[in-house]
């Protein structure tokens, strides 16, 4: 896994690189000052900005990455060594452990069809004193606690959108004290002063992403700020030594290999890719003050989101989502998976884009939080595969009747309109036997 994830993070820097060359740019550089003063004036409405950046291109979309992770082989292993997993027809092909459906409903069992669920129970057919008033009153008072373990246990039934920004916060273990905002303003004095690569990519990403989102348009001011401050976090690196990949270095020039002279780049060590800025973008709808903003997204990434783009074996890393995924699946719906595999419509290629994203530009943003409250709530992702199957399941009856990847892929392109809670319940509780 490490050395595929070192591969792959060579083919990411060699794309940064030739893109530098191409473009005689250079990695980063000291704004005059003149240029400070005007990114300084027009900080709070970067959006009205239309810099040129039709040569700049995604360093990597989510299909690139997805070529590498059905290349994924295991050396020491024969397939001859196990029958169940020989049996596994889906793209991945790395035997790594996943939990069965016994196993996920053990782990969800909050999401279980007798428990109360904000996104089910609060729909306008249910009077709001059978569940809602109650679970409200609840999360006042963990709330009034401050206990972060309540409140984690708490989500796992969904957030009141009331409180939802509170809540998140206080299982992230996030205040707003003066030396974070301080923090928050001089990570915005770097951005002032330096000009990175990166920052084009950032606004590249922003525009072909949230910008032509109907959801969160409004919202890109906030993503600029957020994510041009998050490349230049150093604090950004602490997660490395927890997650398998390693920051890219940069040397001065001339200095190539020279330890002394290694600097990471960007400072944070994550270069963005097609698709990043959604990360943030439904954090804006909870946050309006950015260095608040600013640390829940950090936060949110350094413990989850940065699983979804790097290789590994971990439980919630993308590897282990995607074979969850692929699993589910050809476990229970053999007839769909069969299916779609022999129409050249593998469902991983459908799903992956979504996983990747966590669902954020795919469902609607009320949808979304529900979802995003049970990946606080359990502490991981592995309900991104769960639902990923899940409507796969909802729309099986169609995609049994598509003949190509194509109409399979119209058949789910517009999530919008579902319900998360309903199709996970379903799914996990009521038809699975």
């Amino acid at each position: 896994m490490r050395k595929a994830q070192g591969s792959w993070e060579k083919r990411i820097l060699k794309s940064l690189n030739s893109m530098c060359t191409e473009l005689s740019i250079p990695l980063a550089r000291k704004r005059p000052v003149g240029e400070q003063k005007e990114l300084l004036n027009k900080w709070n409405e970067m959006g009205t900005d239309e810099p040129d950046l039709s040569l700049f291109r995604p360093v990597y979309a989510p299909k690139d990455f997805l070529e590498v992770l059905i290349n994924l082989r295991n050396p020491n292993y024969e397939n001859g060594d196990s029958l169940s997993f020989r049996t596994h027809l889906g793209l991945i092909q790395v035997p790594l452990k996943v939990k069965d459906i016994p196993e996920l409903k053990e782990l969800f069992v909050e999401l279980g069809l007798t428990t109360g669920q904000l996104g089910i129970d609060d729909s306008t057919q249910v009077p709001p004193e059978l569940f809602e008033n109650e679970h409200v009153r609840i999360g006042q008072k963990v709330l009034a606690e401050q206990d972060s373990a309540a409140a984690q246990q708490y989500v796992r039934q969904g957030s009141p959108t009331a409180l939802r920004a509170e809540l998140w916060a206080l299982i992230l273990n996030i205040s707003s004290q003066p030396e974070d905002i301080l923090y928050y303003e001089q990570l915005k004095t770097n951005v002032i002063q330096h000009d990175l690569l990166v920052d084009s990519l950032i606004y590249k990403d922003v525009k072909l992403t949230a910008s032509n989102d109907d959801y969160y348009f409004v919202f890109e001011d906030y993503l600029y700020q957020v994510l041009l401050c998050f490349s230049r976090d150093t604090s950004v690196l602490g997660h490395f030594a927890y997650n398998s990949a390693s920051p890219p270095r940069s040397y001065i020039r001339g200095k190539l290999g020279i330890e002394e002279y290694a600097v990471f780049y960007p400072p944070n060590g994550v270069i963005p890719f097609h698709g990043f800025s959604m990360y943030v973008a439904p954090l804006c709808f909870l946050y309006h003050e950015p260095s608040k903003l600013y640390q829940m997204f950090r936060e949110m990434y350094v413990r989850f989101f940065f699983r979804l783009h790097s290789i590994s074996s971990h439980p919630s890393g993308i590897v282990s989502l995607c074979l969850l995924f692929e699993t589910l699946l050809q476990t229970y719906l053999p007839q769909l998976f069969y299916h779609l595999r022999e129409i050249g419509a593998q469902p991983l290629r459908i799903s992956f884009k979504w996983m990747v994203r966590a669902f954020s530009g795919y469902l609607a943003t009320d949808q979304l939080l529900l979802l995003w409250d049970r990946i606080l709530g359990y502490n991981s992702l592995e309900i991104l595969a769960v639902l990923a199957a899940a409507v796969f399941a909802f729309r099986a009856v169609n995609l049994m009747e598509v003949t190509s990847l194509a109409a399979a892929e119209a058949v789910l392109a517009d999530l919008s309109t579902l319900k998360v809670m309903p199709l996970l319940q379903i799914f996990l509780f009521a038809t699975v036997t």
